[in-house]
């Protein structure tokens, strides 16, 4: 039998007008709809992202790993040396100092949210953060080591044999180089940044972002920043020529680094470099490959012209500006974690430098 009660037949109209609120509510922020077409929000740790599930024991091991500096050669520097975890996950140097005092050829990219690119290095020369931890280690001009005597040094210490066999129990040999780069990257994996203003905004606070911060996130979708920026990381994904419209001078892109053409050897991909993921981008000045430039403003400016052939006037470059601020998330809070002691059979550190003759 029908209900004939006054809940039951005002339940109709009370269901139109809650449909009709909440579609006011949707369309109430139309700029919010376009951006989550491009965009999506940094979840608080990955575990899928690598393909592998999160261990705790491995991540544990990664953290450690990740602030030894004994798998230098010098036994003066980490992975956190160029990736400060202190720093927004970077150097604040416009290209990083390595062995004997040796100036890399490009800016420390940041370790944050490093997981949800596409591939690692501003030429996408490593498939993962397991593959990139293994190219600072071996690099002259970076730690200057060698997978043998990684693993002579790890395994001088008991605590890390111990901890490689936690970690690794189904591996033949647990403690290894290449068990070294899958600890460091899940360590790594858990180096997110979610809850920033723009996420929130995403997920559906209107209030989350400033009025001049809409401004440019509207200016940042239709100037066409989007079209090389999009996703959880805002690039990070595809590759693109460094002055697509007008290629800058060579204070900011040297002529002698061609980008991806190291690695492909394809002369289309001369002064290609991976789209730069812009999470945290007001943290981790100087910018572009060579850490040229200081001023995020700059940064932007520079951009407009090269990428896009728009010359951005100063109010555009402003909330473009403060859009990006708003990108900014929850860093992590990382306790330095206690290594052990150096054994009589682990190996000594090599000098940083070498005395000529006469010093």
């Amino acid at each position: 039998m029908t209900s004939t009660s006054p809940r039951h037949r005002l339940s109709p109209a009370i269901s139109l007008l809650t449909g009709i609120a909440l579609a006011a509510a949707a369309g109430a922020e139309p700029l919010r709809d376009r951006a989550n077409d491009l965009f999506n929000p940094v979840p608080a740790i990955s575990d899928t992202a690598t393909g592998r599930a999160l261990n705790p024991d491995q991540v544990e091991l990664g953290k450690m790993l990740f602030f030894e500096p004994r798998i230098s050669a010098s036994h003066l520097i980490s992975c956190n040396t160029c990736h400060n975890v202190g720093f927004g996950g970077h150097d604040y140097l416009p290209t990083s100092i390595g062995h004997g005092w040796q100036r890399g050829p490009r800016n420390s990219p940041t370790v944050f949210n490093a997981v949800f690119n596409a591939a690692q290095f501003w030429d996408g020369r490593a498939a993962d953060l397991a593959e990139q931890a293994k190219g600072p280690v071996q690099a002259s001009v970076e730690m200057s080591s060698t997978p043998a005597r990684v693993t002579a040094t790890l395994s001088s210490m008991p605590e890390y044999f111990e901890r490689f066999q936690t970690a690794f129990p189904d591996a033949a040999e647990p403690l290894s180089f290449d068990n070294m780069a899958l600890a460091i990257e899940a360590f790594e994996t858990t180096l997110t940044t979610p809850n920033s203003a723009f996420d929130a905004y995403l997920k559906g606070d209107d209030a989350a972002l400033t009025a001049q911060q809409k401004a440019g996130l509207g200016l940042f979708m239709d100037k066409g920043c989007a079209a090389c920026h999009t996703g959880v990381n805002l690039g990070g994904q595809h590759y693109f020529p460094f002055g697509l419209i007008a290629r800058p001078g060579a204070d900011i892109l040297p002529v002698g680094d061609k980008g991806r053409f190291a690695v492909t050897r394809t002369a289309s991909d001369e002064y290609v470099f991976r789209a730069a993921p812009l999470r945290n981008v007001a943290l981790t000045a100087p910018y572009f490959h060579s850490g040229a430039v200081w001023s995020l403003e700059e940064a932007v400016a520079i951009m407009g012209r090269s990428q896009l052939g728009a010359e951005l006037n100063a109010e555009e470059v402003s909330q473009i500006t403060a859009f990006l601020a708003s990108l900014t998330g929850e860093q992590p809070h990382i306790a330095y974690p206690l290594l052990p002691p150096s054994t009589a059979d682990t190996p000594r550190p090599d000098p940083m430098w070498k005395p000529t003759a006469g010093h």
